[in-house]
């Protein structure tokens, strides 16, 4: 990619061509099975964007009420809406934006669904359930812990749903397989099955990794199609999020200086990782960075620290086949999906432009953040 010298850093750059890829692949899926597939603005919002998905998908899912008022606005069509909690103040606009609302508990549906009736909204109403079954290790991510806040278990449904629901929720995956899935469906219609003769929809949520390289595509295709011919009157929905920019673009960072101590040599980029890749410290893992080695004998090797003043902000030892030196761009591979909806302004620190890849190899800018942007931000 010749462009990369003429582009700003930091910056997240999008490369529109492996978009593409990426939505095609799951149109093909949501074919195939005859399935719903929606995309998680939580992942991804990058609104300028939205033409190009609207060329595939015509819906997302929102998780508050900006998010549900960025798809109306946007994307161009009502919102399929899920949150742990509604307010009296939100829940009318909510009604708005939305044609589907999925309520996180009992409490919530019984205090808010009088609304859904007066306002003769044609808004759908659905209950998050808690299928008790994770294959998610890491407890952050984790929805169905013990003692969770996220869903209904099948204990407090009884023997049956409130009138007015329409559909049932669940999320348990996180980047996960559809061998996973499999599971999670398993349990559900153990825990659950009593329920699904009487609803309308099930939406299995987010976390299937689809277009990941080792995905088995055949296997969950065959796994959608046999779970309708069991349940055929049930519209399906999934809500992928990092499917949909999985390995579609990177973030462009530039060394501004190499400090040693006891030993550890550290480059400290312009960006920051606590700031601009925080699931790297979440997870944590450690990101991919082009052209580097792992820590390797022989190497020059340095520790990547970010450019905040947090003690933690860095991660990890790479190597490289020469020295770094300050002005040497490092560009880290796979930072599209939960990166910009999740990054902070922490210290002040100039938040990464946001640029655009076109399959002809030209580049443009999307966004440019400014001093503006963080004293808007604090007052």
């Amino acid at each position: 990619m010749n462009c990369i010298e003429s582009i700003p850093s930091p910056c997240y750059v999008i490369e529109e061509a492996l978009l593409r890829n990426n939505l095609a692949l799951i149109r093909q899926v949501k074919e195939r099975a005859e399935v719903e597939i929606i995309i998680a603005l939580k992942a991804f919002a990058i609104w300028k964007l939205f033409p190009v998905i609207r060329e595939y998908f015509s819906c997302a899912t929102a998780s508050s009420i900006h998010e549900a008022r960025l798809v109306y606005e946007e994307m161009g069509s009502p919102a399929h809406t899920y949150s742990p909690v509604y307010t009296e103040t939100d829940f009318p606009l909510l009604l708005r934006y939305s044609n589907h609302i999925t309520f996180n508990s009992l409490s919530q549906f019984k205090r808010f669904y009088p609304s859904v009736i007066q306002g003769g909204n044609c808004v759908s109403c659905g209950l998050r359930i808690n299928p008790g079954y994770s294959p998610v290790e890491t407890g952050l991510y984790n929805p169905c812990m013990p003692g969770s806040r996220l869903g209904v278990t099948a204990e407090q449904l009884g023997d049956r749903l409130p009138e007015g629901i329409d559909g049932l929720h669940f999320h348990t995956l996180c980047e996960s397989t559809s061998y996973d899935l499999e599971k999670t469906l398993q349990t559900v219609e153990e825990r659950f099955g009593r329920f699904l003769p009487h609803v309308r929809w099930l939406n299995m949520g987010g976390g299937h990794l689809m277009t990941h390289r080792r995905y088995d595509i055949e296997h969950l295709v065959s796994l959608l199609q046999s779970f309708k011919a069991k349940y055929p009157h049930l519209h399906i929905i999934l809500e992928p999020g990092s499917a949909f920019t999985w390995q579609t673009g990177f973030l462009l960072t530039t060394v501004t200086d190499i400090v040693e101590n006891s030993g550890v040599r550290t480059a400290i980029i312009d960006a920051s990782f606590t700031c601009h890749m925080p699931d790297c410290l979440e997870m944590p893992y450690k990101p991919s960075i082009r052209h580097a080695l792992p820590p390797t004998t022989g190497k020059p090797t340095y520790r990547v620290g970010g450019c905040s003043c947090l003690s933690g902000d860095f991660m990890g030892d790479w190597s490289f086949e020469k020295p770094l030196k300050v002005g040497d761009r490092l560009i880290f591979e796979d930072m599209i999906h939960y990166t910009v909806v999740k990054t902070t302004m922490f210290n002040g620190i100039p938040h990464p432009s946001i640029a655009l890849v076109t399959p002809s190899g030209e580049w443009r800018l999307l966004r440019k953040y400014t001093y503006e942007d963080y004293k808007e931000r604090m007052g």
